[in-house]
């Protein structure tokens, strides 16, 4: 089985229960990297029997740091209306929760449609560029995803040089790799470096407080894709006192905008 589908194996334990764990190839400094258990939390969802339509968003927000071990997790659709679906998840551990979400899945239909944002431009292929490979010190889960940077690369080293910008283009896919669906969509959404290591170049506490993606794509799209790298493009636009945003995008190599998003990071020098 692929790391990843190991690490979204949920167990039901009552209607609407599910039991899982983290996963050691995902590990981060601290506990485990937040996207997987952004994607744990949405797929508790997605198996839930009484799950209609796909997901066009998720916001997961981060209450304490989750420990090494299991979780427990508890999906529950607050609304069904004619067309969306409201749900709200939590992950706990012990007598804790560490983590809440809200998703909206939707039923979507056949419309207008248009993309006003632009993807990166002038992004060399994929294979022209070299896979980032984690140097030492490195938590394990970069390994998990074969990151081709194009600009904004995760620094060699902390020289604190500060940079004029934070931005990151690159081509980004699961490694080994494996089919992309709204779980690793969801998953690739946070595997954006933080961005006041590429700005600052300088050693940080961060943790992210609260995340949202936005799915732009549906289910025949993500079949699309396949296992194709996909372009992905982060930036920041504020740091003050403690915190700082970063959003990002991800498109496939058609130029079609896959997922957009959003979080809001503490930081701590």
């Amino acid at each position: 089985m692929h790391p990843f589908d190991e690490a979204m194996t949920l167990q039901a334990t009552a209607p609407g229960h599910y039991a899982g764990a983290t996963h050691p190839a995902f590990a981060n400094m601290v506990g485990p990297f937040g996207g997987t258990t952004a994607a744990q939390l949405l797929n508790a969802a997605l198996q839930h029997p009484d799950k209609l339509g796909q997901p066009i968003a998720l916001t997961v927000n981060f209450a304490a740091p989750v420990q090494d071990g299991p979780i427990a997790f508890v999906a529950r659709a607050v609304r069904t209306n004619r067309s969306t679906q409201h749900w709200a998840i939590e992950a706990s551990q012990g007598d804790s929760v560490v983590a809440m979400a809200t998703a909206v899945f939707a039923e979507r239909r056949s419309t207008w449609s248009d993309t006003e944002a632009v993807p990166p431009q002038d992004m060399p292929p994929a294979e022209a560029l070299q896979r980032m490979m984690p140097g030492p010190g490195m938590p394990a889960w970069p390994q998990r995803y074969d990151m081709r940077f194009a600009q904004g690369e995760f620094p060699d080293k902390f020289d604190e040089q500060e940079q004029p910008h934070s931005r990151s283009n690159l081509w980004v896919r699961d490694e080994p790799v494996r089919p992309l669906d709204f779980a690793s969509l969801a998953a690739i959404s946070d595997s954006f470096f933080p961005r006041i290591y590429i700005r600052r170049r300088r050693r940080a506490l961060i943790g992210t407080i609260s995340m949202t993606t936005y799915f732009h794509a549906d289910q025949d799209m993500l079949s699309g894709v396949g296992t194709a790298h996909v372009m992905a493009t982060a930036r920041a636009l504020n740091y003050r006192n403690g915190y700082f945003d970063q959003s990002g995008e991800l498109w496939s190599a058609e130029g079609q905008l896959l997922a957009s998003t959003h979080q809001v990071v503490y930081y701590k020098e």
